[in-house]
């Protein structure tokens, strides 16, 4: 074999960091290390894996065909490793969820998957990020709430759910039996920031009416945008999963709105190059029966 796994994880890791410097940190070795593993791969085959742009490695486009394969090959590597080593029954798994799913629905899996299976890390972002760190190898899965549409990405829908518009117990709106149109079209809203899942559901369910909303706050966090409900600034539309504390203590009033339909659906985002561990497949199994 002319090529060694460490020279594939140098590889892996420059082209994750754009610089040998942060690779080098990364990976525990001095800069001339990762610098010569880099030029030996490179020199046994005769090919240019990066170009530099300024201070920065980029990937060359042989470098961007390579990588898929090249990080399927070492996931493969880590996970007979560790078998090898008799270590945790599966790897550590890198998973990435939207805030609403994050917050509340992980977290209890997390713990039922770490006590089962193994090590797991998670990181909460919106759908774009999310989706983008998953496109990246940066997170082995991602869940999100928003329809993502990109061709090297596998979409897998998982589980329904459902936006509320809500407002506070001394809000005009509480004591309504339903919110018209017109309402809406009255009211001060506070809504998740553009790139968000339960954003871009937000405005499919009210097409027609957007123009013509006044946006009071765009926030990025639901705790805060409950919490500026709850103070009276304006009313509010996030996940019912999210509400379910605060509607069951009646510190916040939900508003039907039947007219508009506010359905969506998680999903699951996998990288259709990317190696399936067993950890993975693990979780996916995990969520599904859950």
């Amino acid at each position: 074999m002319r090529y060694t796994l460490r020279q594939l994880e140098v590889f892996l890791s420059v082209a994750k960091q754009d610089s040998v410097t942060r690779a080098a940190r990364e990976l525990a070795l001095s800069q001339s290390a990762v610098s010569e593993a880099l030029a030996e791969l490179e020199g046994q085959f005769g090919i240019q894996l990066f170009e530099r742009v300024g201070k920065r490695l980029q990937l060359s486009e042989l470098g961007r065909a390579l990588r898929p394969a090249a990080e399927s090959l070492h996931a493969q590597a880590l996970e007979l490793e560790g078998q090898l080593a008799s270590q945790a029954r599966v790897g550590t798994v890198r998973i990435g969820a939207t805030l609403s799913i994050g917050d509340y629905l992980v977290p209890p899996l997390m713990a039922r998957f770490m006590t089962d299976h193994g090590r797991a890390t998670l990181h909460v972002a919106n759908t774009a990020e999310i989706a983008r760190k998953v496109l990246n190898f940066e997170l082995d899965i991602g869940i999100v709430e928003g329809e993502v549409v990109e061709p090297q990405l596998e979409v897998v829908r998982w589980r329904a759910d459902e936006l509320v518009v809500f407002c506070a117990p001394t809000h005009p709106f509480a004591k309504k039996k339903r919110l018209s149109d017109a309402d809406l079209r009255s009211a001060r809203w506070i809504v998740r920031e553009p790139g968000s899942g339960t954003r871009q559901a937000f405005e499919r369910a009210l097409h027609g009416l957007l123009p013509e909303l006044e946006i009071a706050l765009e926030l990025q966090h639901t705790e805060a945008i409950m919490n500026a409900v709850k103070a009276g600034l304006g009313v509010g539309c996030i996940s019912r999963i999210a509400l379910a504390d605060s509607l069951a203590h009646h510190t916040l009033v939900a508003c039907r709105v039947p007219q508009r339909n506010f359905q969506r659906s998680f999903y699951f985002l996998l990288h259709k190059q990317k190696y399936q561990s067993a950890g993975v497949r693990a979780w996916l199994e995990l969520c599904k029966r859950a």
